[in-house]
This record gives C-alpha cells, sequence and structure tokens, in this order.
C-alpha cells in the first residue's frame, strides 16, 4: 500500500494559506482552488493546488487515489476552547434555565459548574478518559482535528491532576492533536466558599507547580468574572502561570465587563467569550498577538439575546476566533458548522470570515499554526470534506452533519458515499 494519498476532485479547495492571524478583509481570503486537489506523504501535505498539476505530482509517487466528486475540502477545524471532562449532563440546570432561571440563579442554589464537581472526583481516571476519547471522536466526525481540552470540574490538587490525566490518555488513544489546558480557577469550589483567597493561594502555589513538574497542561486557563474570579486574582494566578513557565489564556468577559489592557502584558494566547468588551480596549487587543475566541453555542444554549459583537472587534483589527465551548452545561455542542451557523446569523461574521476563524485562526488561539489550520505544503495533513458544493453552505445547513470524512495526519476518518 503506498505511503502517499491524492486527494483530488474537489468543487473549492480552501487552502487559507498565508501568514500570521487574519484580522479585517484578511478574515474573508480562504485561498480557493477550483478542481483543486492535495497530495499527502507520510502525514504531511506534499503538494496542493489545482488538480492537473498535483495529480502528475502524484503519479510519480504511486499515490493512492480518493476522488471527492466535487465536494468542497478545507482545513480541520481547529476547536480552540472545549471542556470534556465531565461524568454527565446537566440536565436539572438545563430545566431551571427553561423555568426562567438565571445562569447566576443556577449557580447561586448550588448549580453550574460546581454540579459537576461531585461526579468528576469520584469519577476513575479510566472513566474520564473513555468520556474524553469519545468527545474527540464525536468531534472529528463533525469535521475537528484538532482540540483543545481543559480540566476545571475537578477543583481540587487531585482531581485536577486526575482530570488532566485523562485528558492525556484520551490524547494518546485518538489521533488528532490536543492541547491540554489546566483550568483550576473556574470557580471557588463549595469547601472554599468565603475562602476565595485560600482557594487562589492553593492555585498558584500547589497546582501549577504540580502541573508544570508532570507537564500535563500546556496552558493555564482563569474564568474572571463576577461570581468567579476577580481581576486581581486572575493576575496573581497569570504570575504564577508564568514563574512555571505555562502560557495563559482566560475566560473574559462573558458575564460583565472586565478591562483586557493590563492582561495583555502576560500575552495570552487567546481572550475568550468577549461578550463584554470595552471599546476602548481594542486598539491595543489588535496590535497584540491575544487572539478574541468567540463561542455563541454558549449563548445560544443559554437563552441570551446578547452575541459578541463580532463585527466591531473585526473592524477593530482584533484577530478573532471561534470555538464549539463544548461543556455539560452551557454548550453541549461538538459541532464547529453548527458554531460557525451561529456566527453567520447572531453575530453577522460571513461565512468566509467564520470558516477562517473556525480554521486558521484557531490554530493560532493554540500557537499551532506553524502545523494546523491551513492546507500548506510541509503542514500536517488535516483536513476535512463537506458533502456541499459552496462553503458558504457549510453554515448554512444548521443541525446537519454534511462532514464525509475527516483526514488527520493522512489517515482518513469517515467515508464518501458515491
Amino acid at each position: 500500500m503506498s505511503d502517499s494519498l491524492l486527494i483530488t476532485g474537489a468543487s473549492q479547495l480552501l487552502t487559507l494559506r498565508g501568514r500570521g492571524a487574519r484580522r479585517g478583509k484578511a478574515l474573508s481570503q480562504l485561498g480557493i482552488v477550483e478542481d483543486g486537489a492535495v497530495l499527502i506523504s507520510d502525514g504531511l501535505i506534499a503538494g496542493v493546488g489545482p488538480a492537473s498539476k498535483v495529480e502528475k505530482l502524484a503519479a510519480a509517487r504511486k499515490a493512492e487515489r480518493v476522488d471527492v466528486a466535487g465536494r468542497v475540502v478545507l482545513p480541520g477545524f481547529v476547536d480552540s476552547h472545549t471542556h470534556p471532562v465531565f461524568a454527565e449532563p446537566r440536565l436539572i440546570d438545563f430545566e431551571k434555565r427553561i423555568s426562567g432561571a438565571s445562569y447566576e440563579e443556577i449557580a447561586e442554589a448550588g448549580g453550574g459548574i460546581r454540579s459537576s464537581i461531585e461526579g468528576v472526583r469520584k469519577a476513575s481516571t479510566v472513566f474520564l478518559a473513555n468520556k474524553v476519547r469519545s468527545a474527540f471522536e464525536n468531534l472529528a466526525k463533525h469535521g475537528t482535528t484538532t482540540v483543545e481540552a481543559k480540566s476545571g470540574y475537578g477543583l481540587s490538587l487531585e482531581s485536577e491532576l486526575k482530570s488532566l490525566q485523562a485528558i492525556q490518555v484520551a490524547a494518546r488513544q485518538w489521533p488528532g492533536a490536543v492541547v491540554p489546558t489546566f483550568l483550576g480557577a473556574h470557580v471557588v469550589p463549595p469547601e472554599y466558599l468565603g475562602r476565595s483567597r485560600d482557594y487562589v493561594e492553593l492555585v498558584c502555589n500547589e497546582m501549577i507547580p504540580a502541573v508544570a513538574k508532570t507537564k500535563l497542561a500546556s496552558f493555564v486557563d482563569v474564568f474572571c468574572d463576577h461570581g468567579a474570579f476577580s481581576t486581581k486574582e486572575t493576575a496573581e494566578i497569570f504570575t504564577a502561570a508564568a514563574q512555571n513557565k505555562l502560557a495563559v489564556r482566560a475566560h473574559m468577559g462573558q458575564l460583565s465587563e472586565t478591562r483586557i489592557d493590563s492582561f495583555l502584558r502576560f500575552d495570552p494566547a487567546s481572550l475568550d467569550h468577549m461578550d463584554y468588551v470595552n471599546e476602548a480596549d481594542l486598539p491595543a487587543l489588535a496590535k497584540s498577538e491575544t487572539v478574541a475566541t468567540l463561542v455563541p453555542g454558549a449563548n445560544y444554549f443559554l437563552g441570551l439575546k446578547r452575541y459578541p459583537e463580532a463585527r466591531q472587534l473585526i473592524d477593530s483589527g482584533v484577530a478573532v476566533a471561534l470555538a464549539t465551548d463544548y461543556n455539560p452545561g452551557t454548550s453541549p455542542t461538538v459541532s464547529m458548522p453548527m458554531a460557525m451557523s451561529l456566527a453567520c446569523t447572531h453575530m453577522k461574521m460571513s461565512p468566509s470570515e467564520a470558516i477562517t476563524a473556525a480554521t486558521i485562526n484557531g490554530a493560532w488561539a493554540l500557537r499551532l499554526a506553524d502545523r494546523k489550520g491551513s492546507i500548506d505544503q510541509g503542514k500536517d495533513a488535516d483536513m476535512t470534506v463537506f458533502d456541499v458544493r459552496d462553503y458558504r453552505e457549510i453554515a448554512y445547513w444548521f443541525g446537519e452533519n454534511r462532514c464525509v470524512l475527516t483526514v488527520i495526519q493522512g489517515v482518513g476518518l469517515g467515508t464518501l458515499a458515491a
């Protein structure tokens, strides 16, 4: 069997080739090749361009041929914000919200993030790893090839390390790329209510050093908002992360406005949610390498009327990414196309902007753009095939999975129907 693979016959091949995180008008530049083809060799992209040109190169290598029959081929989605380590869905929260309870009211009544703690603390690493691997596999069925995976539902030293170990085990069993993130600062756990200072010290002085020592995470995340952690506490946790040589990212501006200018000195890879942003912070954010990762699935599932001001961010020159925010309480979806559809309908992003935000800019949000997020020679052969003729259909057909083939490092997952 050949170690080379030729994917040919694409009505539109979206390469997303180019340098740097996409901003402004560049978000709409998809690098489309009509009647395109991709040659894969040893898990890497060996050639990309018009089929007539790439097929000649493939013939010399005796590549195995896969004809996508006029479908659309694009880079595998990079889902840069997920919370896959949990035991059960939060159905009580779901019903309470339907009855009119707010996010804050549910949390104050013992629901929300805290209601997931007991299940994670009691679960074995094997159980959690199986749940996480299942989530990865379902993400891949919808075209995702790279996933950021957070801990954050254990909120003790032992259970947070167990959660990260579960991510590590699942990552070894799945062919896609996984970026583990430590989110011990998700909320203050029940046993520390009224003693948040003690919990922040635990996160900074014990949890982060342990995570760094075991090399179980690439990033430290903080939920900075009312009901979670203050700006001062977030800065302390970021400082501890930097001292332990861990990069940072944050949940920011989901429930209320938080001034972000002071956090940019920590060079966060991304600030996520960003529903409430002070306009005065936009110039500094635009000049930085920090990506604003928007997760409209959470706004949809919470029944919110307000969505992130994507147009304001884009027009200000901020690099914008999209992610699912897959989690049991506020965004139980594995579908990046659904996130893209919401971005188009509720945040007025164009379909091309949504694709860029879900691929190459997601890779920038994870600092993996040298390997992921575009179909370019020398990069990992991660791509997805959708049963559509025009890329705009990917966000158009919501609630339906049109992904028919996902290729991860040159290996296809799924089958093409005739």
